[in-house]
Formats: structure tokens, C-alpha cells, sequence
């Protein structure tokens, strides 16, 4: 598979749900976007701007699922982003849809971080999406066994973040921001173990919501307007430079103009397959003709030629 060089070469079918997915992964693979995710989720950023993440810690270019890396097409002594695939033949390929290395500052040192970030539409796949976050966390830990740390040399595991932005979660969990992580409690006496020794893991749950719903502010609202099928490009530029100071450069600009219009070809697509299932439901249950039952659902006269073409074709 060939790494993307172009955003003409990422772009197949407009107005599919893939393709739509795909416009999601590329925006939040933004540095300036995935800048603001850490600092507001990652406690190691917290006290970092917007900027030096960009500049300082973020290492090369976040790579999304669409585009994994290949190991003999990348030169090993410059840092591209981490491999999307993460294969074991007993465990099978996770394809993650974003994952990147940083860097931290703590305690006056540099500490390395793995990190891979997850767009989520559907809140119940049939599965809690914590047990998956936490598999994926536990999946780039095992992963680092041959790379990162040998068997005598478990110090050099490094810290793990899977986060996922859920983009319509249930009314309970709307603008929320959720952390599940290891933490130490002591059974029988009292000993403290360093942080550092066990804080390895962390899943957290980025839960988005309605503009009128508490806690829409900060990253919740950033993420919102800029993942919305329902604000326009021109709006959603507005938003994010007047309250994020986000400049819009071209590749941006594109990408946000790009997913608006997969998202308003997926609310047609729909709609029109809604329309179509109205119509044939008409006219097998009360026996009516095409033009019937149109008229009966107060179709528009300049869109009846198409509905009665796309039956036909049927």
C-alpha cells in the first residue's frame, strides 16, 4: 500500500460512509487539532500551549488508518509516525485510525509516549467501547516487546493512550470527558510504588454534545464544530479562528469543505433510500401506481421524474 502524498489520491466515492470516515480520520490527524486533544486530556500537557505540543513534542507526521506506514519504505533514522497495523498471528491486525509518538516533559527529562486516537460513530457496536480502548492500550504495550524493551528490560516500556471521540454517545454522557487508567491501592499496609512504574495505560473518552448541553466549551466544543455534518465550512472556519485561534491553512481548509459535503451527500443518500422505501411501501400494501403514491407522500413535482427513474432502475 502506497503512502498518501496527495489529498486526490485518498479521495474515491464521494458522499459514502467510508469516505466520510476516512475526511474524519485526516482532520483529527491535524498537529494543531490532536495539540489540543492532548492538552486538554493528557495530564503531561497540561501545562504546555497549543504551540510548543506542535513545535516540541508531536514527533514527525501522525500517520491514519487509510495510510499505513511501511517498515521498508521509511528510513529508520527519522521518526515518520508509527505503523497503523499491529499484527501477531495468534492475535490477528488491529488497524488503528490514528497513532504517533510524542515526547514529554516531566521532571526535567524527555518521556516517550504512544498514542492513538479513535473516531467513533456508533456508541454500541454490541460491545462495551472501553473494552476495546483498553485492548487497543494493551495491544501497543505487547507491541514494544522486540523494539522497545527486551525480557530483562521491562523499565523501557512506554506509556500508552488510547482515546476515542464519540460522536453520538447517549444523552447521559454528552460532553463528557472520561479517564480510565491504573492506579495504585494498597490492600493489607501502606507502600507507594512510583507513578511511573504502573501509569503505563490510559483510555480516555472523549463523549461529544449538543451546543446547549453543559460543559460545551474547550476541546468538547472544538471537536464538535469541527466533526458537525451540520454547520457549514464557512461557519465551522469562523468558529474554530474566533475561539480556537486556528488558522486555516489550504490543507485544512479543504479537508473541513471536503467532509461537509461527504456528510450532506450521506443525509441525501439516505434520505432519497427513505423515500424510496416510502413509495414501494405504497404501492405494494394500497395498490397504487408510482405517480399515487408520490403524490400521496406530497413528493414535489420537479423531484418525481427521479424517484420514478430510480424505481425503474430497481
Amino acid at each position: 500500500m502506497e503512502l498518501e502524498t496527495t489529498l486526490s489520491q485518498t479521495i474515491r466515492t464521494a458522499g459514502s460512509n467510508s469516505d466520510y470516515d476516512a475526511a474524519c480520520k485526516r482532520l483529527l490527524s491535524e498537529k494543531i487539532i490532536l495539540a489540543w486533544i492532548m492538552r486538554n486530556c493528557l495530564e503531561e500537557y497540561r501545562e504546555c500551549s497549543i504551540s510548543e505540543i506542535i513545535e516540541k513534542y508531536i514527533e514527525g507526521e501522525p500517520q491514519i488508518a487509510e495510510v499505513p506506514v511501511q517498515p521498508d519504505q521509511t528510513n529508520p533514522s527519522l521518526i515518520k509516525g508509527e505503523r497503523t497495523e499491529d499484527k501477531t498471528i495468534t492475535e490477528g491486525t488491529i488497524t488503528y485510525d490514528i497513532r504517533f509518538t510524542a515526547t514529554a516533559p516531566k521532571s526535567g527529562e524527555l518521556i516517550r509516549l504512544i498514542i492513538n486516537v479513535e473516531a467513533q460513530n456508533n456508541f454500541y457496536p454490541g460491545y462495551p467501547l472501553i473494552k476495546r480502548s483498553i485492548y487497543y492500550c494493551s495491544r501497543m504495550i505487547s507491541a514494544q516487546y522486540g523494539t522497545e524493551f527486551s525480557s530483562a528490560q521491562y523499565d523501557k516500556i512506554r506509556k500508552v493512550y488510547s482515546i476515542w471521540i464519540c460522536m453520538n454517545p447517549p444523552k447521559s454522557r454528552e460532553n463528557t470527558i472520561t479517564q480510565y487508567s491504573i492506579a495504585e491501592k494498597p490492600l493489607v499496609g501502606h507502600v507507594t510504588e512510583k507513578v511511573e512504574n504502573y501509569d503505563l495505560m490510559s483510555a480516555i473518552m472523549i463523549c461529544l454534545g449538543k451546543p446547549d448541553s453543559e460543559n460545551y466549551n474547550g476541546v468538547l466544543k472544538l471537536l464538535n464544530v469541527l466533526l458537525s455534518s451540520e454547520t457549514a465550512p464557512d461557519e465551522k472556519e469562523k468558529i474554530l479562528h474566533d475561539d480556537f485561534d486556528i488558522e486555516m491553512t489550504q490543507n485544512l481548509e479543504r479537508e473541513v469543505s471536503l467532509m461537509c459535503n461527504l456528510s450532506q451527500g450521506i443525509v441525501e443518500s439516505t434520505t432519497e433510500r427513505n423515500t424510496l422505501d416510502s413509495i414501494r411501501n405504497l404501492m405494494e400494501t394500497l395498490n397504487l401506481t408510482t405517480e399515487q403514491a408520490m403524490a400521496a407522500l406530497k413528493i414535489p413535482e420537479a423531484e418525481r421524474p427521479k424517484y420514478a427513474s430510480m424505481l425503474e432502475e430497481q
